[in-house]
């Protein structure tokens, strides 16, 4: 516990101090790199790939497309994939369980950046070997200021989901489109009245089944952007169902489901 709150010390003063610079600061992943992965290599490697813009418009809505490409990796086979913010408070903005059915990984998807940094896409395998690549983005302010919002509206919106899948031919691969509408409240953010923190409230799971299999697991952190959006591909072998369960901090529960035809 000690070595821990060492670290996370650590951390935030590098982090201040990468405020003060307004620019990515390569010194935060040694710091970062020690909390998550103690001890334990990682190679950049280019089977890896981040695309997204050099500067994002806004902080809270920086769209990113994450890319492991399993015809190009020689053999490795990537089970779990993590996306770290070097310069985020909370640095974990997700982690992405894998699959043989998504036949590689290619996602579409939106992360919260306090401030410049570079944000990482680890991949592990089976046997706990670690791969990476990285890219440095421009953003600010995504992670604390200021919220206004109508509970009462907020807590009904809360877990609407649309899902849509591009109609494919079987065998091939297929589209999924993904929205769950979520305030996303990151737990560091003030009330604009009160000013006191507004306490944590976002999806931490969701889950995507085909015909009963599971396709692939995602933990969000409150990393994610409001309304979290993920857009995919898997390779349906037959006609059938496609399906998510996402769950908040707080435990609910929300569901939906889309039928899948050529």
């Amino acid at each position: 516990m000690k070595k821990l709150c060492v670290i996370l010390m650590g951390i935030c003063a590098l982090s201040l101090a990468t405020l003060a610079q307004a620019e990515a600061d390569p010194k935060l992943w040694a710091v970062v790199k020690e909390a998550f992965f103690p001890k334990r290599d990682i190679q950049e490697v280019d089977f890896l790939k981040i695309d997204a813009p050099r500067r994002a418009e806004s902080g809270a809505q920086v769209p990113v497309t994450l890319t492991y490409d399993k015809a190009a990796a020689n053999g490795v086979v990537i089970k779990k994939l993590y996306v770290i913010v070097d310069a985020n408070p909370i640095q974990l903005a997700s982690t992405y369980h894998l699959t043989d059915q998504l036949n590689g990984f290619q996602m579409a998807t939106r992360i919260r950046q306090e401030t410049d940094s570079f944000v990482r896409l680890i991949g592990e395998t089976a046997d706990g070997k670690l791969y990476m690549a990285k890219r440095e983005i421009r953003a600010a302010g995504g992670c604390g200021g200021t919220v206004d919002n109508n509970e009462a509206e907020v807590r009904a919106a809360a877990g609407k989901i649309k899902m849509n899948v591009a109609a494919p031919d079987m065998g091939q691969p297929a589209t999924v489109t993904f929205n769950i509408k979520h305030v996303m409240r990151t737990g560091l953010q003030r009330d604009l009245v009160s000013q006191g923190y507004v306490p944590a409230f976002y999806i931490n799971k969701t889950t995507f089944t085909y015909n009963g299999k599971e396709l692939m697991t995602v933990d969000v952190g409150v990393g994610t952007s409001e309304d979290p959006y993920m857009k995919f591909s898997f390779i349906p072998d037959a006609p059938g169902k496609l399906e998510v369960v996402a769950t908040d901090n707080e435990g609910k529960r929300f569901t939906h489901s889309v039928d899948v035809s050529s």
